[in-house]
C-alpha cells in the first residue's frame, strides 16, 4: 500500500465549492465507509476545516485510488468528477507525507502558522480510528504529523504572534474591535477561540449564544462573557458592534430579514455593524453584506487580504523540521517493509528445524522427552544466534536509501516467498507498487 492525498483547499477552490464539500463530524463516518468500500483503498482519514477538505489514504493503486476518492468528493459537492478535477490537488508517496506534515505544521494554512489545524487533524485521526478506518500506515503518518506540528510550534516562533483565522478576520474589522461590544454565535472550538481573541484584543462587553444553552453557559463562564438565548439574537444584533459566527449549521443563521431591522435601529444607522462569518457552510446570507451599515467579513475576505508574513528564519526552521520528520517517516516505512522478509526468513528456518527434528525422532525413538526437549532448545538457540545478525543487518539495509533493492535481493537469494500484498491493516506495511511519487495533475 502507498500513501495518497487528494484534496481541495483555499489555494485551489472558492468558498462556494469548499462549503459544498465540507464534511461535518457526524457525517464523516459515512464518507469513511464509502471510501473503504473501494478495492483500492485500505485506509482513510478525512480532514475537513474551514479552508480545506482532504482525504489521506493508503491505496493499492494510484489511478484507482485517485478515481475513487475524486468520485466520492464530486458526489458530495454535487458535481461531476470532470467538473471537480480542476480544483483538486494530488500528492503521492513521499510528497503525500511531506504535504501532510506541512499541513499539520500550519505551513499550508490560510493564515500561515495557525495552530488550530493541529487540533482539527487530531480530531480527524480520532474519528478514523474510532471507525476502524486507519490502519498501520495512516496511524504512523498521523503520529508523525501531530509530532511535527508540535515540534514546529514549540521549536520555532511560527506562532509567536498568535496567528489564527479568527485573529486575521478580526484584524479586518473597520476601526478594530477594542472597546466594542461583541457577540459570538456558536459555542464550539472556533467560538471559544473567537471569545478568547476578542478578550485579548480588548473587546467588550462580550456575549455568546448557541443552539445548546449549556454550551454557551460553559463558554461564557470560561471567558468572562454573558450567555444569551439564541431566540434573542435579533435583539442583540441591534446592540453589539461586532458579531462572529462559527456554528455547524447547514443553513444560514444570520439572514437579511434578521439583520435589516437591527441595523435600522442602531442609533439612526450611524454605528456600523461588523459581521465575521467563519463557518463552512456559511452562517450568513450573502445578501447581508449588501445592507447599508454592515461590513461582512468571510473566509474569502481573509484569503484575499495580505497576511502577516513569516520571517525567513521561522519558515526555514519550520521547513527543516518537516524535512527531518519526512526522513524519519520514510526510515520507519522502509524498516516496516523489511518485517515481512525477516518473518519469511525466520519461518523458513523454523520449517527446516521442524523437518530435521522429525527425522531425528524417527531414527532415535529411544530418546526420552527430557532429551528431546533439550535438543529442541539447543537447536533453536543455535538457529536464533545464527539469524540474529543477518536479520539486524536486513533491517539496517532496508532503512537505507536503496532498501527496497536490498530486500528484493535477499528474497531472491534465499528463495523467500514474496510478502503479502497488503499488511497495512495488520502487523506490518508491505511494499507498494513501484510508482513514482510526487504531485500529479488530476
Amino acid at each position: 500500500m502507498n500513501l495518497l492525498v487528494v484534496g481541495v483547499s483555499h489555494h485551489t477552490a472558492p468558498v462556494e465549492l469548499l462549503e459544498r464539500l465540507a464534511v461535518p463530524a457526524e457525517q464523516t463516518p459515512d464518507l469513511l465507509r464509502r471510501l473503504l468500500q473501494s478495492p483500492y483503498l485500505g485506509e482513510a482519514v478525512v480532514l475537513s476545516t474551514c479552508n480545506r477538505v482532504e482525504v489521506y489514504a493508503a491505496v493499492s493503486g494510484f489511478h484507482g485510488g485517485l478515481t475513487e476518492i475524486g468520485t466520492a468528493l464530486a458526489e458530495r459537492a454535487g458535481v461531476t468528477l470532470a467538473e471537480l478535477t480542476p480544483s483538486l490537488y494530488v500528492h503521492y508517496d513521499t510528497d503525500a507525507v511531506r504535504h501532510t506534515l506541512r499541513v499539520a505544521a500550519g505551513l499550508d494554512s490560510m493564515v500561515v502558522g495557525e495552530a488550530q489545524i493541529l487540533g482539527q487533524m487530531r480530531q480527524a485521526y480520532q474519528l478514523a480510528t474510532e471507525h476502524d478506518a486507519a490502519g498501520r500506515l495512516l496511524h504512523e503518518l498521523m503520529r508523525h504529523a501531530l509530532r511535527t506540528g508540535k515540534r514546529v510550534h514549540t521549536e520555532t516562533n511560527i506562532d509567536a504572534a498568535g496567528r489564527s483565522v479568527v485573529g486575521a478576520a478580526l484584524g479586518l474589522v473597520p476601526g478594530g474591535v477594542a472597546g466594542r461590544a461583541a457577540l459570538v454565535v456558536g459555542a464550539g472550538s472556533m467560538g471559544a477561540l473567537a471569545l478568547s481573541t476578542l478578550s485579548r484584543l480588548g473587546a467588550g462587553p462580550l456575549l455568546v449564544t448557541s443552539r445548546t444553552a449549556t454550551s454557551a453557559d460553559r463558554l461564557a463562564e470560561a471567558y468572562g462573557a454573558r450567555a444569551v438565548p439564541l431566540a434573542e439574537l435579533a435583539q442583540h444584533l441591534a446592540q453589539v458592534d461586532v458579531v462572529v459566527c462559527a456554528t455547524a449549521s447547514v443553513a444560514p443563521v444570520i439572514t437579511v430579514d434578521l439583520v435589516a431591522p437591527a441595523v435600522a435601529v442602531r442609533t439612526g444607522g450611524t454605528r456600523p455593524l461588523s459581521i465575521v462569518d467563519l463557518a463552512v457552510p456559511r452562517d450568513v446570507e450573502p445578501g447581508v453584506g449588501a445592507l447599508s451599515g454592515v461590513s461582512l467579513i468571510d473566509l474569502a475576505s481573509i484569503a484575499a487580504a495580505p497576511g502577516e508574513a513569516l520571517s525567513t528564519a521561522d519558515r526555514e526552521a519550520a521547513e527543516a523540521i518537516v524535512a527531518a520528520e519526512v526522513a524519519a517517516f520514510q526510515t520507519w516505512r522502509r524498516g516496516a517493509d523489511a518485517a515481512p522478509t525477516v518473518a519469511a526468513l525466520r519461518a523458513r528456518a523454523d520449517e527446516i528445524v521442524a523437518a530435521e527434528l522429525r527425522r531425528l525422532w524417527h531414527r532415535r525413538g529411544d530418546l526420552t522427552e527430557e532429551q528431546r526437549a533439550e535438543i529442541v532448545h539447543m537447536v533453536h538457540r543455535v538457529v536464533q544466534r545464527l539469524l540474529h545478525r543477518p536479520t539486524v543487518r536486513i533491517r539496517e539495509l532496508a532503512a537505507g536509501p536503496d532498501g527496497d533493492q536490498y530486500l528484493a535481493v535477499v528474497r531472491e537469494l534465499l528463495d523467500l516467498q514474496a510478502a503479502p500484498a497488503d499488511l497495512s491493516r495488520a502487523v506490518t506495511v508491505a511494499p507498494g507498487p513501484a510508482e513514482d511519487g510526487g504531485e500529479v495533475d488530476a
